[in-house]
């Protein structure tokens, strides 16, 4: 296995209407994935269908439904690529995403792990250039050093209630333990906003996950302080 190999880890639920196109993005990159796992998190659609369908680099885990963060968790454990990417099925590389962070990788100083900038698109929508972008470190812009991935560990859901906020709760646990992140400037992902989403606008219950994120972190530092 090379040096720059990453493995491309996609969590899907449901996900029938998006999954292809994500996956095909993940094939278009200039710089070819060693393996593409997609977590089926116990769809009842044609979700690990789809994905099956692909063969070769492409291949399904299956699980129970048990949220976003458990099924990313699984793919990280899953890896033996020196790097790992992630993209949520309804997201989209554009081509050059995955190059432009080996490149920097590969340039140093060591850097754990890696985002780019991201420009939304509603679904549907055939114009995919005007959307805001966002400068969001997410599961879809992320790439890291394997090894970063298992310092910090499982994804946790915070809230305990599959809401928001599992990744970035992930990602500063990685920063409370020194790790180097960075975000490039370009745009290289689309993300993909379909109306009555867990990430579409505003969801009380859901938005608890953050508070929940706030709350997990003080708790960690308190502890290593006394």
């Amino acid at each position: 296995m090379s040096d720059n190999a990453y493995t491309v880890v996609i969590p899907a639920y449901n996900a029938a209407r998006t999954l292809d196109e994500a996956i095909r993005s993940v094939l278009a990159q200039t710089v070819a994935a060693s393996d593409i796992l997609v977590i089926d998190d116990g769809s009842t659609d044609d979700t690990a269908d789809i994905a099956a369908r692909y063969g070769g680099t492409v291949r399904v885990i299956r699980q129970g439904n048990a949220g976003a963060a458990a099924a990313t968790t699984v793919g990280f454990r899953n890896v033996s690529a020196p790097f790992v990417a992630g993209l949520d099925a309804d997201d989209i590389w554009l081509p050059e995403k995955a190059e432009r962070q080996l490149e920097r990788f590969a340039r140093g100083p060591h850097v754990d792990g890696l985002f780019c900038r991201g420009r939304r698109f509603k679904h549907g929508d055939d114009d995919r250039s005007s959307g805001a972008v966002s400068e969001g470190l997410s599961r879809s812009s992320m790439m890291l050093r394997t090894s970063a991935v298992a310092a910090i560990g499982p994804v946790n859901d915070p809230g305990g209630a599959r809401g928001r906020g599992e990744m970035i709760d992930w990602l500063q646990r990685g920063r409370e333990l020194g790790l180097m992140f960075e975000t490039l400037p370009e745009v290289l992902w689309l993300r993909r906003i379909i109306p009555g989403s867990l990430s579409y606008g505003y969801n009380t219950m859901a938005d608890r996950g953050y508070l929940d994120v706030v709350r997990a972190s003080l708790e960690r530092r308190r502890a290593r302080s006394t």
